[in-house]
């Protein structure tokens, strides 16, 4: 008589996760690392602007420029030493495109805080604010599509 013990078991092999299913888990990645280094720059962005704007009585335009240009800075290395390390290295170009991409993208997010804050008078504390938030949030859209698509491309030998 044999028994439930003395029959051998047989190891299934797991399935292998399919292309599309691990295209998505990459994506979602570097979605979520994207989103820690953007978030940090959103809070220098902030920090700066409301220090400059309302600590220090700077005009709105030099603020929001300049705020976005510190958090610029802030970001490279984030994105070049966490998001994006797995990424080829080509240094120079690399960081001409960053920076190249980086003015339009201020120039983009200070275009949509100037119709804001002067246009559609969000010109106190709390107006300055969320129009800041507003263009950071439309300009980051542009930002993580360059960013992936041409600054930090993948090598060609592990695409």
């Amino acid at each position: 008589m044999t028994t439930l013990q003395d029959t051998p078991t047989v190891a299934l092999p797991e399935a292998a996760p399919r292309p599309r299913a691990r295209r998505m888990v990459r994506y979602g990645k570097e979605l979520a690392k994207f989103g820690i280094v953007g978030g940090s720059g959103v809070g220098v962005n902030f920090v700066v602007f409301n220090l400059l704007l309302h600590g220090l009585g700077w005009g709105a335009m030099t603020a929001t420029v300049l705020a976005s240009c510190i958090a610029m800075g802030t970001n490279y290395l984030g994105f070049r030493f966490f998001a994006y390390r797995d990424r080829d290295k080509r240094t120079k170009q690399q960081i001409l495109l960053f920076f190249v991409f980086s003015g339009i993208g201020v120039a983009v997010e200070s275009g949509l805080f100037y119709v804001a804050y002067h246009g559609m008078a969000m010109d106190g504390p709390l107006g300055s604010n969320l129009a800041k938030a507003g263009s950071i949030v439309l300009a980051s859209a542009f930002r993580f599509l360059v960013y992936r698509t041409w600054v930090f491309q993948h090598d060609a030998q592990r695409a």
